[in-house]
């Protein structure tokens, strides 16, 4: 088996080699999808050598579909530049690259950091991914800006131990910005699916999530972070089918 690792870049290169460093015992070859980013990315992916491409932001689905649309081997890897793979993940993989009948899909925890803190609690703890793939057997889907990859009828994935590392936020004035730019993302999509959103939605929907998020699944348990973390989900969700009202009312 080769491999081919995907990473999609939005404007972070002091992440981008933490993540080329992480795969370079198990990446065949490594390819960085830049969305023409406006400092060092496209240099340091170069010099640890990644295969570099360019393209105008086109959404988070599109960028992924298109990464994988350049790589020369059907099995996949799939990661942002804000994550990493751990050495567990790591020794996983290269057993897997021995075998003559591998999986057709992996899936494994997304192990979440939020302002320099692990998450260990709330709906960020349950973070699994299908990450690693052969792309004849699935493709990125989901509706922007929550992607995920979609497998055909009957594949089964196969759970892993290891952990993608993802670096989520550093602040949390970045976590409010990315919400609101999400969350209109999320409705402009929703609005192309034809979905409908309501006074109720918008009023209890968030109220759900944040007691669901913060109280059945322990997010308390993360202090500060996951009383921040479970509020701002909420106000996300609430944006959401704020702005899906709006765009309903301008058609």
């Amino acid at each position: 088996m080769q491999i081919s690792v995907t990473i999609i870049t939005y404007n972070e290169a002091g992440n981008i080699g933490r993540c080329i460093s992480s795969v370079k015992a198990i990446a065949d070859e490594i390819i960085v999808l830049d969305s023409f980013s406006t400092d060092e990315t496209a240099s340091i992916a170069n010099a640890l050598g990644a295969k570099v491409f360019q393209q105008a932001f086109l959404g988070h689905i599109e960028q992924k579909n298109l990464a994988i649309s350049k790589a020369n081997f059907a099995y996949i890897l799939s990661l942002d530049a804000d994550e990493a793979i751990d050495e567990t993940l790591v020794k996983e993989i290269v057993a897997i690259k021995s075998l003559s009948n591998p999986a057709k899909a992996y899936a494994t925890n997304r192990y979440n950091n939020y302002c320099g803190q692990w998450i260990n609690y709330g709906a960020w703890s349950s973070d699994v991914k299908i990450r690693f793939f052969n792309k004849d057997f699935g493709t990125w889907g989901g509706l922007n800006p929550h992607d995920k990859i979609v497998l055909k009828e009957g594949i089964n994935p196969e759970k892993l131990k290891g952990k993608i590392l993802h670096w989520s936020y550093t602040s949390i004035a970045e976590h409010q910005d990315k919400i609101e730019r999400y969350a209109e993302i999320a409705a402009k999509a929703y609005q192309q699916k034809g979905k409908a959103s309501s006074t109720f939605k918008i009023v209890f929907s968030p109220i759900f999530r944040f007691i669901r998020d913060y109280l059945f699944k322990l997010g308390f348990l993360d202090g500060k972070y996951g009383f921040v973390i479970a509020r701002l989900t909420a106000k996300e969700v609430y944006l959401k089918y704020l702005l899906l009202k709006k765009f309903m009312a301008n058609r």
